[in-house]
């Protein structure tokens, strides 16, 4: 519809930089070499640039981003200045680099009314920028101001769902999960596809680590199917990371592996991806206790530059991992030298869970070196660490090291109790690769398994009363409004009936309550 040339060529450019920030990527890319085919220019060169940002190309965007803000003058074109900035933004989120991020941040908005797309987006963003360099009070500060100032629809999203990035980093996982469930849609307001995505992959991480490991999945599962339809390649380890290291702790190998494939990533590629990638082939590595493939997929992850956003607390739970995994192949020097300084930063930052999961690794050194009073006392700091958080898996798993370094200093009678209840949290979320190792750790420790099986008469009156009524085919919503409880309340107590009974959905405990009852 347009006659002139170059206003065609214009709109052109802006119609694919729209596609982009959709997530429309198999479209914008069908009209990408049409666009390349256009003069140079600052505008052109930050769209093609945002589009390789999308489909992970750090090399190609940084090389056009590059061109693009060499050639503006935010003086003359204050628009497009601000655009080439908020691109450096996204750039510098997949790079997972902070000060670069709050750099361009700030210099996006301050080149266009707060209201510019441009400017929503890069302040939505600022704060995790902030909070990857330590500076969780500013980036805490940052949304609270936003969350007042920011407009429903669209820019709501792009807040949402950073926030809710935040919320999980910080502890603070059911607070993340409403923020990133409110990010998802994007029907009747106006949302991003990409900026869904993002929110799912997060959501998915925060429902593993809330043990909704259903939820998880089937997030997972979900985002993937959208993936595959947009094309956006920046996003695919982070998502597959929940799929891979979930199935693969259900004991679902195959499907572990389907994740796994799809997750790959190299150290070619944006951090953002390539450590989403290596957490999923090290996490699903510790579950068969392959500890030498553990070191492989994390040792790349002690030499990435800069490190402050990868060695932050909270955002990529790899230093305990590594750790564990350099105790378990004797390099016990090697973890001690390497946990120090992982260890002052999480204190510093006391970022509880942080501590806590470090705190595994360091009980696992001192176990290893023959001090278990010593380890006694961090691993039940860590388990204090962890006493108000809803993180069940980490507790399981902090529980499960306890136990097994108890054992191993010949302590049977304490780390038969300690293991059996990692058991009863790794039963509780489906854990079936680990509840086979908890059984194993207990037989080589004498317990009697057959003795120690909880039976329904052994449950609470109140945990006796919302059996009945779920096993009877009552949703936790029913069981709530019958018992008059909180469905939280339901939802709590069915969590400990599945760890006493040792089942794992709701057919086996209707099944376990037709056989006792």
């Amino acid at each position: 519809l347009s006659a002139d040339r170059r206003m065609r060529e214009q709109r052109l450019i802006r119609a694919v930089d729209a596609l982009v920030g959709t997530g429309n990527l198999p479209q914008a890319i069908a009209f990408a070499p049409e666009i390349e085919s256009f003069p140079a220019s600052p505008l052109r060169d930050a769209v093609l640039g945002y589009l390789a940002i999308q489909r992970g190309r750090p090399a190609e965007a940084d090389l056009l981003l590059t061109q693009s803000w060499s050639a503006c003058d935010p003086a003359t074109d204050p628009a497009t200045a601000a655009l080439i900035c908020q691109r450096r933004v996204l750039d510098s989120l997949a790079r997972w680099h902070g000060p670069d991020l709050v750099q361009w941040g700030s210099r996006a908005v301050s080149l266009v009314d707060p209201s510019d797309p441009s400017a929503v987006e890069s302040a939505a963003i600022m704060g995790l920028g902030l909070a990857a360099t330590g500076k969780t009070t500013e980036a805490r500060a940052a949304y609270d101001h936003l969350s007042a100032t920011v407009a429903l629809g669209a820019q709501s999203q792009r807040f949402e769902m950073a926030r809710g990035w935040l919320d999980l980093a910080l502890d603070e996982p059911e607070a993340a999960r409403q923020e990133l469930e409110s990010a998802v849609p994007t029907a009747f307001r106006m949302g991003s596809a990409r900026i869904s995505l993002w929110a799912q992959a997060w959501l998915a991480r925060t429902q593993f680590a809330l043990g909704d490991w259903s939820g998880a999945v089937t997030t997972v599962e979900r985002a993937a199917r959208q993936l595959e339809d947009v094309g956006l390649d920046l996003l695919r380890p982070l998502v597959h990371w929940t799929g891979a290291q979930t199935q693969a702790l259900r004991g679902n190998r195959d499907a572990a592996q389907h994740h796994l494939r799809r997750a790959a990533a190299s150290l070619h590629d944006y951090p953002i991806m390539f450590l989403p990638s290596s957490l999923a082939r090290a996490q699903c590595a510790e579950v068969e206790a392959d500890y030498p493939t553990v070191i492989r997929a994390l040792e790349p992850l002690t030499r990435l530059q800069p490190r402050e956003g990868v060695d932050e607390p909270g955002f990529w739970h790899w230093p305990d991992v590594y750790a564990n995994a350099l105790v378990m192949v004797g390099r016990v020097d090697d973890a001690d030298t390497f946990l120090i300084p992982h260890e002052e930063r999480a204190a510093a930052r006391q970022h509880r869970s942080a501590q806590a999961r470090l705190g595994y690794a360091r009980g696992r050194i001192l176990g290893a070196r023959g001090d278990i009073d010593a380890a006694r006392a961090v691993f039940e700091q860590a388990l204090q660490h962890l006493d108000t958080l809803p993180l069940p898996y980490d507790r399981a798993r902090v529980n499960f090291a306890y136990g097994q370094t108890l054992r191993r200093a010949g302590k049977r009678r304490e780390a038969d109790a300690v293991i059996q209840a990692a058991r009863e949290g790794y039963s509780a979320l489906g854990a079936t690769s680990y509840v086979l190792r908890c059984d194993r750790e207990i037989k080589a420790g004498g317990l009697n398994l057959e003795r120690s099986r909880v039976s329904l008469a052994d449950l609470t009156p109140q945990e006796q009363a919302v059996t009945e009524l779920v096993a009877g085919g009552a949703s936790n919503k029913e069981a709530a409004g019958e018992l008059f409880l909180s469905v939280k309340t339901v939802q709590y107590h069915l969590t400990r009936v599945y760890a006493k009974l040792g089942v794992r959905s709701r057919s086996e405990l209707a099944a376990q309550f037709r056989n006792d009852g």
